[in-house]
């Protein structure tokens, strides 16, 4: 191996490429990686030791803090190129502030924005080539943060460590989703960590989606912990409804809601495009109304790794709703394109949300 030295970062580059071993026309989500990664650490209240590996194995103790207690989390976002091969990032720096409000809640280490975005952005220029450019595929980026100190006393470590690695994907659900709402397991409560991208949060859902799956269904709409009346997520998404055509999403305002990007995106599209938008509690009862009275035209789950997902039935207390087909929704079809030519580099990005590399 050789090694390089860009600004503070310590570059090894791997002796061959894997990329000659994958077929970008038919990748799975998840399970192709690229050929580096992007270590970072923190020790003795400061980050250093910054570095570009090849992707591969690392060590830990048995008695490594986030095995432990549970201090890790991450994040999730993609890299795109435009017809003239640039290198597109979509509002990355609001990944970079959502995982150090994710620290915050965990007690973690924040990273730092030049930390954050000088690795990122040096990883993706070494593994270009890897950054697929068929329809509907992207190369997914995930951050990830965990507590890497060795002890076994119950409070926040003083070391971590933060790494990047990259993985080629194509779409995350091939079909429109059928989903059930979950009334009896929880996701989050008032007062807890929902709205953080912590680990443990997808650890516990495990189990109540898996239930989901084996009954059919490709996700859960997750409902408050209170009273399992009001509508959360979907699954690992935001969810939106359209009602007469007002746009209709649960409000982050209790904290038990991740407060997507995509989401985000969403609602000011559809502000831009004139759109009535309502960010308040819904209850399950008033969406399974609105399908009965017809006015329900949408719903659709918002996530970087779904993008938009087309909700195709709900299930709710013993019944199945089917929607309207794909082919016949004005809302959601309209966004997921829209979103998808400005992430590529094919619309016009009136809100500056695209970061090229």
């Amino acid at each position: 191996m050789t090694t390089d030295v860009i600004s503070n970062i310590s570059i090894t580059k791997a002796d061959k490429s894997r990329i000659s071993e994958v077929d970008f026309t038919d990748i799975k989500f998840g399970k192709v990686f690229s050929d580096h990664m992007f270590v970072a650490d923190y020790k003795n209240g400061e980050w250093g030791n910054l570095q570009i590996l090849p992707y591969g194995k690392i060590e830990f103790a048995p008695s490594m803090v986030a095995l432990h207690y549970g201090q890790a989390l991450f994040e999730g976002m993609k890299a795109y190129k435009n017809d003239a091969g640039e290198i597109l990032l979509f509002r990355p720096e609001e990944n970079w502030k959502r995982m150090n409000r994710s620290a915050e809640r965990l007690c973690m280490a924040e990273v730092p924005h030049d930390v954050f975005m000088n690795g990122l952005t040096e990883l993706l220029r070494i593994d270009n080539n890897w950054i697929p450019t068929t329809e509907g595929s992207a190369l997914y980026i995930r951050p990830f943060l965990f507590a890497s100190e060795e002890f076994l006393g119950v409070k926040p470590a003083t070391e971590y460590k933060f790494i990047i690695f990259t993985a080629p994907v194509g779409a995350y659900y091939s079909e429109p989703v059928k989903v059930k709402v979950e009334r009896h397991f929880t996701r989050a409560a008032e007062g807890g960590v929902g709205y953080a991208k912590a680990a443990g949060n997808y650890a516990a859902a495990l189990y109540p989606a898996m239930k989901a799956q084996q009954d059919g269904f490709h996700q859960l709409v997750w409902t408050d912990a209170k009273e399992h009346k009001y509508i959360e997520e979907a699954g690992t998404m935001n969810i939106m409804f359209v009602i007469d055509g007002v746009l209709i999403t649960p409000s982050l305002e209790k904290k038990t809601t991740l407060a997507g990007i995509t989401r985000d995106s969403v609602l000011t599209i559809a502000k831009d495009l004139g759109m009535e938008v309502q960010e308040r509690p819904v209850s399950v009862d008033e969406v399974i109304l609105a399908h009965e009275r017809g006015q329900l035209q949408d719903a659709f789950g918002c996530g970087t790794a779904a993008n938009i997902a087309y909700i195709k039935s709900i299930y709710c207390n013993g019944k199945e709703y089917d929607l309207i087909p794909v082919k016949d929704r004005e809302y959601s079809t309209r966004f997921a394109y829209t979103l998808d030519d400005i992430k590529r580099g094919k619309g016009k990005d009136t809100h500056g949300w695209v970061y090229k590399v």
